[in-house]
């Protein structure tokens, strides 16, 4: 008995099933290789239902020319139906390259999960799937507060250990080093604050207005949400990057094992660096929002410069000022601490460094926004 794959191309592959010496002798013939075309799974599968009841599987692969994993693919149908039905298989009759490698892939069990899915999660599914992780990710993230915070009762004892030149060295990149981003996004934020503001204000001849609205705005809040977003954007993925790639080399547990505590040590003097760093931050983006303002309101709107910086420091209550400075601290631990928890549990592999870093920004925008409406509610509540 023959069952035979015959291909249009001469040059492709050619697979012949026969009953010989009480079992099934497959013969293999032609070009296996990419440019050919190859039998796949079903044709192995239905010609080997068309034969008789093999006693063994055997292969001929003396009229086979060039061959790559294509044929690998197709024995492996072959050996997967005999195993299937408790057929015995002989690969003594392929290429010596081949019979390795099916025999090596036969003892090295496949990795599960490895296999990619074409099967999409169903949506609620996979929101369940993000609640329960997110669910249990709190006791994780409840420890590392506790540890932070006991950090931050020793560094007020005097008892906190870390490099204080590593303090300084942080404020500077922490500080100096984000000046040009941070001039850059106020002055732009201010500008654009004086021309949507013109706009309106134009209609009524009341354009020496915009110094107000630019300036409570810029100095109540958005200096301070601004200054938050570019640190979350910069300085806490950095973190993220730095405590990560530690984590990968095993240099948090060797702090760990020498008896240090890697809140203590690496966590706090950053923390520490923002938090000092941040209110700074936030009065000299106030100052480049207003000077976006100023440039508009004089250039554009033709109000005398010296009408408009009066108007603008005479119309801004002080508690504006301390508001601003409230949020930009608040920011600060915020973003320090996103980025240091993202980078600590990042995991031992450096596609988890990446992971945590994209993970260290997105927490720390979130952070701030749900930060600004608590603060804009309190003070609300509290009249100023």
């Amino acid at each position: 008995m023959a069952g035979k794959i015959l291909n249009p191309g001469a040059s492709d592959a050619l697979c012949s099933v026969a009953s010989a010496g009480g079992g099934v002798l497959v013969t293999l013939s032609g070009t296996w290789d990419m440019g050919a075309t190859v039998p796949g799974a079903a044709d192995a599968k239905r010609l080997l239902a068309a034969s008789p009841k093999p006693g063994a599987l055997r292969f001929d692969s003396s009229g086979l020319g060039a061959w790559d994993s294509r044929l690998l693919i197709f024995c492996r149908s072959l050996l997967a139906l005999a195993r299937a039905s408790s057929v015995p298989a002989d690969l003594s009759g392929l290429p010596e390259g081949a019979r390795a490698l099916l025999e090596l892939a036969e003892k090295v069990p496949e990795r599960t999960g490895a296999a990619s899915s074409k099967a999409r999660e169903p949506f609620l599914s996979r929101i369940g799937a993000w609640c329960l992780e997110a669910w249990h990710g709190i006791p994780d993230l409840l420890e590392f507060v506790g540890d932070v915070t006991l950090a931050c009762v020793n560094l007020v004892r005097g008892r906190a250990v870390f490099q204080a030149s590593g303090l300084t060295l942080l404020m500077r990149q922490v500080g100096v080093d984000a000046l040009p981003i941070v001039s850059l996004i106020s002055l732009l934020v201010g500008l654009i604050l004086a021309f949507v503001a013109s706009i309106q204000l134009l209609q009524f001849g009341a354009q020496i207005y915009v110094s107000t609205i630019v300036g409570i705005s810029m100095i109540r809040v958005m200096g301070a949400i601004m200054t938050g977003i570019i640190m979350a954007g910069r300085t806490g993925a950095a973190f993220a990057a730095e405590l990560g790639t530690m984590q990968v080399n095993e240099e948090i547990d060797a702090l760990r094992t020498f008896g240090f505590s890697p809140a203590e040590f690496l966590v706090m003097p950053r923390m520490l660096a923002l938090v000092l760093m941040m209110p700074l931050l936030c009065v000299y983006a106030d100052l480049m929002g207003v000077l976006g303002g100023f440039v508009v309101g004089v250039a554009m709107l033709g109000i005398n410069p010296e009408l408009y910086l009066s108007q603008t420091f005479h119309s801004i209550p002080l508690a504006n000022f301390w508001i601003g400075l409230t949020h930009s601290m608040v920011f600060g631990v915020l973003v320090a601490l996103a980025g240091c928890y993202r980078g600590m549990r990042c995991g031992r592999s450096a596609m988890g460094v990446g992971q945590a870093t994209t993970s260290a920004v997105v927490t720390g925008i979130l952070s701030i926004v749900v930060a600004t409406a608590v603060l804009t509610w309190l003070c609300n509540i509290l009249g100023i």
